[in-house]
């Protein structure tokens, strides 16, 4: 059995233990003490864009390294900055795009815009903890959800901002029993679903967000033990292709124990 909870609990009880682990691992470690200490050196958009070591440590650390390539773009999203609401970043439906702006604000700044702690130690904590949450997912990727979507889940203010970030997505539709399939559906629809089931503002309370976690979780163990279970080749032999696995006892006590309702 997978043990995303126990995963989740471990680490989230003491998470300034667990960000501190990361922290001190060489590579973080190493990569974390040269952007600290030439980020400052950074006066234009220029200088940020042509260091690639303290270019792509910026983009890892707001969750944008596939986009790492695209430097023409990410010029515009810093260059109209985050003030004027007709901005570039600001006009995107993924949101870490605005956060990127707003802590690398060149627009407004000029050429003091990496000094703020947005651009410093703040850049760094996000740094930790999206590896932390990569780390995680090398080995539970429900965990790594579990982890993001906790991070995250304050900023949720409507059903559009879930549905415009995959991850988020992929955790509500996992926590609340539904099908990957409706994603396919009109998005007003799948909107409308969220809002009808969930109480977005309960989001802003981390014990009501920890046990939404923990249903998705203990949903995420459910349906990958089925998932294993159902292409076993011994259970496949004794039962046939089609044998669909039930959920174990201890299983379903803890989808019993774990509701999230309006």
């Amino acid at each position: 059995m997978l043990s995303t909870i126990a995963d989740y609990t471990r680490l989230t009880t003491d998470m300034s233990k667990s960000m501190t682990q990361v922290a001190t691992q060489p590579d973080v470690s190493r990569d974390t003490d040269y952007f600290l200490s030439h980020i400052g050196n950074v006066k234009t958009i220029d200088d940020f864009l042509n260091d690639y070591r303290l270019y792509s440590y910026a983009m890892k650390a707001y969750g944008l390294s596939d986009m790492t390539y695209a430097k023409a773009f990410m010029r515009k999203v810093l260059t109209e900055g985050v003030s004027d609401q007709d901005a570039f970043a600001n006009k995107l439906s993924d949101t870490r795009y605005r956060q990127f702006a707003t802590a690398f604000n060149f627009a407004a700044l000029g050429d003091q815009a990496t000094s703020t702690t947005a651009a410093t130690t703040g850049t760094a904590t996000q740094y930790v903890t999206q590896t932390l949450e990569e780390n995680a997912g090398n080995q539970n990727e429900g965990l790594r959800l579990a982890l993001y979507f906790t991070r995250k889940a304050s900023t949720i203010t409507n059903a559009y901002q879930i549905l415009a970030d995959k991850a988020l997505t992929q955790v509500v539709q996992t926590a609340m029993g539904w099908s990957s399939t409706i994603s396919s559906s009109d998005i007003d629809a799948q909107a409308k679903m969220i809002t009808d089931k969930i109480d977005l503002t309960d989001f802003q309370d981390p014990t009501k967000v920890t046990k939404f976690v923990q249903r998705f979780a203990a949903m995420w163990d459910a349906t990958q033990a089925q998932s294993d279970n159902s292409t076993n080749p011994a259970l496949v032999l004794i039962a046939g292709a089609s044998t669909s696995v039930s959920l174990d006892t201890d299983m379903l006590t803890t989808l019993q124990n774990i509701r999230f309702n309006r």
